[in-house]
């Protein structure tokens, strides 16, 4: 059995480029999904979120707002209910080297509070340092711009990887109030990013990095952090 650390965004809203707060958090099918697929293959998920903050769920990622089907969400909804979300470790109090994975499921929520975040920079060069598995998706991708060297160079410049792409950033997103577009910064930053068909599931590995594109990736992005740990 390993132990994995899923660090969720405890953000409410996102700030769009008009200056307005928008409503968000993290989206329930990547939390939910995951967590199952991780648990059922026998693995400890412990959830963290900067501060110990309670979590917040996007409230159009359970209904057809959001482009997920009523029955989907309520199921989404029901599993989210089985986890303590109450009361999540603080992201300050974690270490890397106790864990074998870490994961970032997204929603916009990383884009506000995980971004730029000093002890999950500090805790994601430490376990890419270990070889550990880290595993983004979709807008969870943001999360991993908080790493950076001493020399404020991307920790992961000149990886291979997949996100959540502009072109479904316009067409269901947030469009162009986006506080920024993940895949675009993403490649400034140095990353080499291949998103694939807009909506359809994409995982890239690169090592010990696991990159899922959107929702519809939730389960093959678990499932693929599943067949690393086997290897390890």
């Amino acid at each position: 059995m390993a132990r994995i650390l899923m660090i969720v965004s405890a953000a409410d809203h996102v700030r769009l480029t008009d200056g307005t707060d928008h409503p968000t958090g993290f989206w329930a099918e990547e939390v939910a999904e995951s967590h199952r697929v991780l648990a059922e293959a026998g693995h400890q998920v412990e959830i963290a979120t900067p501060a110990g903050l309670r979590p917040t769920v996007d409230p159009i990622s359970l209904d057809e707002r959001g482009g997920v089907d009523p029955a989907e969400g309520a199921k989404f909804a029901e599993y989210l209910k089985g986890l303590d979300l109450s009361a999540p470790l603080k992201l300050s109090d974690v270490s890397a080297d106790a864990y074998d994975a870490v994961y970032l499921p997204g929603g916009h929520g990383p884009m506000t509070d995980l971004v730029d975040d000093a002890d999950l920079g500090a805790l994601l060069n430490d376990a890419d340092g270990r070889g550990k598995t880290i595993a983004a998706l979709c807008h969870g991708l943001a999360a991993l711009l908080s790493a950076r060297g001493e020399d404020g160079s991307f920790t992961f410049a000149g990886r291979s990887m997949t996100s959540f792409s502009d072109e479904e950033e316009r067409q269901g997103g947030l469009g162009d109030k986006s506080p920024f577009f993940v895949e675009t910064r993403l490649r400034e930053r140095g990353a080499i990013v291949t998103p694939a068909a807009a909506w359809s599931s994409e995982v890239v590995v690169d090592g010990n990095l696991v990159t899922g594109q959107n929702p519809q990736s939730s389960v093959a992005t678990a499932e693929r952090v599943v067949e690393l740990l086997k290897a390890v």
